[in-house]
């Protein structure tokens, strides 16, 4: 995957860090070219032909956040046992190359970590473009109010010039507390979206978290030697401490 630079994005990004009363925002949006590297096409071929797998053998995934609305235009796979009735829909499904795609995205992303053991059933195919901006504006403007909502229309303006959402098949990831690169103490609330789009080979990824601000002065004020520096800052803005440069 080949991050492809965005002025744009990178400006929405600095915007997306927030500090607010209670929680600090951490936000990101990226886009990335489904190209492979040359380590990604070895893995890949080692996670499919080298174990009997085809690029397109579909895997199962969790169910959405909002799965009371299904598209029309999303597949499932059905149930293969004789007592169950013709054609009863599961669960949806991925191919094995695009949850490479998800995958490989994630380690792009988040380069201190290691996605490649990453299961389909820790992603999910989200029904509908608004369920996804509703979701997000959501937590967004509950967190930082007037600030997000000063930026949320150019953020999502952004998004539609570089990948037109409406054209995306969007997966969630949603990790378990080992795998999540999010799971430290004193995150409130995180989120990561994949915009993909097939016929431009091409996926923007949209992650957040929301931490504690109030959680990790505790822990500085405990002496702990673990503690982001940009939090460290807020602790200095908090005690009235002047930083000198």
């Amino acid at each position: 995957m080949k991050l492809l630079e965005n002025s744009s994005f990178e400006a929405v990004s600095s915007g997306l860090q927030m500090l607010t009363g209670s929680s600090r925002i951490f936000g990101s949006v990226q886009s990335y070219s489904c190209k492979m590297t040359g380590l990604e096409k070895t893995l890949y071929k080692k996670l499919n032909f080298d174990h009997g797998h085809q690029p397109t053998d579909l895997q199962a995934l969790s169910p959405p956040e909002h799965n009371f609305s299904v598209s029309p235009t999303r597949q499932y796979s059905r149930s293969m046992s004789g007592d169950d009735e013709p054609g009863l829909s599961l669960c949806d499904v991925i191919s094995r190359k695009t949850l490479f795609y998800l995958i490989s995205t994630l380690n792009a992303s988040f380069q201190d970590y290691d996605f490649s053991a990453a299961k389909s059933d820790e992603f999910s195919r989200e029904p509908s473009l608004a369920m996804v901006a509703a979701s997000i504006d959501t937590y967004l403007s509950a967190a930082a109010g007037e600030q997000y909502n000063c930026l949320r229309n150019t953020l999502w303006r952004t998004i539609e010039d570089e990948i037109t959402p409406k054209e995306c098949d969007i997966y969630r990831y949603n990790p378990d507390l080992q795998s999540d690169p999010f799971g430290e103490d004193g995150c409130l609330w995180s989120f990561n979206y994949f915009f993909y789009n097939k016929k431009m080979k091409r996926i923007v990824f949209f992650t957040c978290r929301a931490i504690s601000v109030a959680y990790n002065l505790m822990r500085l004020d405990s002496g702990s030697e673990e503690f982001p520096m940009e939090l460290e800052e807020d602790y200095m803005l908090e005690e009235g401490v002047v930083v000198e440069e």
